[in-house]
């Protein structure tokens, strides 16, 4: 066959390289990518570019939208209506909440407005005040002005009631009676009060007897007893009795037992951790606590011991002496009552010693009343008269010693301690077991458990007198169930805010990633396919060498054509070569002509 002389002149001298035309503008080269999409395309891509432009937007302006709080909340129609007119009045964006019951404004001028709405007298709490007193008119009757009085009195008492944390608004109506000068007909004013309370909450005996005492010192001459305290669902507060003190039991020393135990448990638990480790130990305390009331007043009086030496106190004594007066005494009438006659010398005398005796030196004889001795009595010392008449004295002596005397006030102190007992269970030691080749739980010996009863009693303050006693054993302890973990964190309360904010910013990254990737990007790829790569002579020269040689080969090697379609995705070379190999499977004819031509041109 004759080669053919164009195919060779081909073959022999190089290729001309094809004209380079100019650069398209960008707005051609949009259009004409735009023209190789078909109309569902062209729709499909709008379509994108419009839903991603609407998200960009509206997540921007979500972000510079103010995050919006509670203002006020669970107000009356009025205080509502009067809170929006002033903030309308500065200026200042609000919005409702879903249900209406709150007023939501900007989170960083919450407390600015809240300020501004205080000094207004804003929110009043659905009641008047002793602000209705500011208003008084010329010419108000006295009828008026205690009404205007009593309303504002109740709703200062309103107001003062809903401050507390578990009401939520409160409503009180007094009855002060008109005042009387007869003390016989006066009567003592009353009050009822109604408490609206917050779902789930509830007032304490000692909140009720508060609120009780609040609204009896506020009004004057109102008993105690005169104040009627009910809540939402008509229950009566202020005549409720706690069922325990009904049982003769109270609730604050019934809390003290238990914060006593608790004391004692804890003082044993930090004793004995260091010794036998956490958990290795159980301890339980029974306190028996002495809570009655004692008072007892004891005087005590001591008998005296030596009458010499007792402490003499009062000595009292009375001597009196009758000289020369006879004894009351006679017959009594008229001659009694006369005065005594004139005294006269009596008739017999006594004998005078003569006067030669008393020269002689002789003594004269004693007289006959010369014996009769002398008187010393009340303070009179005379000799006694041999015609006076009886003597009469008297002597009293009185001596007052001190008794001794004591005078005890014993009052015993509430919540002593009666008893003690306390109980202790302690695990088995864990030893080395040879045979078994692991640990086994080994009871533990008496030195250890007296030794921890006698640490167990020293942290209890252990009283044998009182009647404490200790129980220490020692068992093997059962394997505990494991705790219950917490809610997860996708349940706490305080996560699920953050949780539904980030899950808003994924949803929208997601359908972002999901227009980019799955509508956008292929369409892109479409509008701009690749730039097919430029072909030299030399790679051309080599290709179909390889033609040639991979011609002969192709046969011999089944597996060398996945290891070329593998290597083709990266090498432009390897692509030419596969589409080489397809062109001779196809037509080998073709091929063997080429090569005809190229030995009949180089011999």
């Amino acid at each position: 066959m004759a080669a053919n002389p164009d195919l060779l002149a081909d073959s022999a001298t190089p290729a001309a390289d094809p004209p380079v035309s100019p650069p398209a503008a960008p707005l051609a080269r949009l259009q004409e990518a735009f023209a190789r999409l078909d109309n569902r395309q062209k729709l499909t891509l709008a379509v994108a570019l419009a839903a991603i432009v609407s998200l960009i937007v509206a997540v921007y302006l979500w972000s510079r939208e103010p995050a919006y709080k509670v203002l006020f909340a669970n107000f009356s129609e009025r205080d509502g209506g009067a809170i929006i007119a002033a903030l309308e009045q500065a200026n200042v964006p609000y919005r409702h909440s879903e249900g209406g019951g709150a007023i939501l404004v900007p989170s960083e001028r919450v407390h600015e407005v809240r300020l501004r709405l205080a000094s207004q007298g804003l929110p009043r709490g659905g009641s008047i005040g002793f602000e209705l007193m500011e208003n008084q008119t010329f010419g108000t009757s006295q009828f008026i002005e205690q009404m205007n009085y009593q309303r504002a009195l109740e709703g200062e008492l309103a107001r003062t009631i809903e401050s507390i944390a578990s009401v939520q608004s409160a409503r009180v109506h007094l009855a002060i009676p008109k005042p009387s000068v007869f003390v016989r007909e006066a009567q003592k004013p009353t009050a009822s009060v109604l408490i609206h309370l917050f779902p789930g909450r509830f007032l304490e005996p000692e909140q009720v007897a508060g609120i009780g005492h609040l609204v009896a010192s506020s009004v004057p001459q109102l008993p105690l007893a005169n104040v009627n305290i009910i809540d939402q669902g008509g229950n009566l507060l202020s005549r409720l009795e706690d069922p325990l003190r009904e049982k003769g039991l109270d609730p604050k020393q019934l809390n003290y037992v238990h914060e006593v135990e608790e004391g004692i448990v804890k003082r044993i638990r930090e004793i004995l951790r260091p010794v036998l480790g956490e958990g290795n130990f159980q301890v339980q305390v029974a306190a028996d606590l002495d809570f009655s009331h004692t008072e007892q007043t004891a005087e005590i009086y001591q008998p005296n011991g030596n009458p010499t030496d007792a402490a003499i106190r009062s000595r009292q004594t009375l001597e009196t002496a009758n000289l020369d007066k006879p004894p009351p005494g006679g017959v009594p009438g008229a001659l009694t009552n006369q005065p005594p006659v004139p005294a006269t010398a009596p008739i017999t005398q006594p004998p005078v010693p003569p006067a030669d005796a008393t020269a002689a030196g002789q003594q004269p004889p004693p007289p006959a009343n010369a014996d009769r001795g002398r008187v010393e009595a009340a303070g009179i010392d005379s000799p006694l008269n041999p015609v006076s008449p009886p003597l009469a004295t008297r002597k009293e002596t009185t001596t007052n010693y001190e008794v001794g005397k004591t005078i005890r006030y014993t009052r015993q102190s509430l919540g002593s301690v009666r008893r003690l007992t306390a109980a202790v269970v302690v695990n088995h030691r864990m030893e080395m077991n040879t045979r078994a080749g692991k640990e086994v739980p080994v009871s533990r010996s008496e030195e250890e458990i007296t030794q921890i009863t006698n640490l167990v009693r020293d942290a209890m303050g252990y009283n044998a007198e009182r009647g404490d006693s200790v129980s220490v054993a020692s068992a093997p302890f059962a394997a505990l169930p494991p705790e219950e973990a917490g809610p997860p964190p996708w349940k706490d309360p305080a996560n699920i805010p953050l949780g539904l904010a980030l899950l808003k910013y994924l949803g929208i990254a997601a359908i972002l990633a999901y227009l980019f990737l799955g509508v956008i990007r292929p369409i892109l790829k479409t509008m701009f396919p690749p730039p097919a790569p430029p072909e030299t002579k030399e790679e051309g020269d080599a290709g179909e060498a390889g033609e040639g040689a991979s011609g002969s080969a192709s046969s011999g090697a089944p597996g060398s054509e996945e290891a070329e379609e593998a290597g083709a995705a990266d090498d432009p070379f390897m692509a030419k070569l596969r589409k080489a190999k397809e062109i001779a499977q196809e037509d080998p004819k073709i091929v063997a002509n080429i090569i005809k031509d190229w030995m009949g041109a180089n011999g």
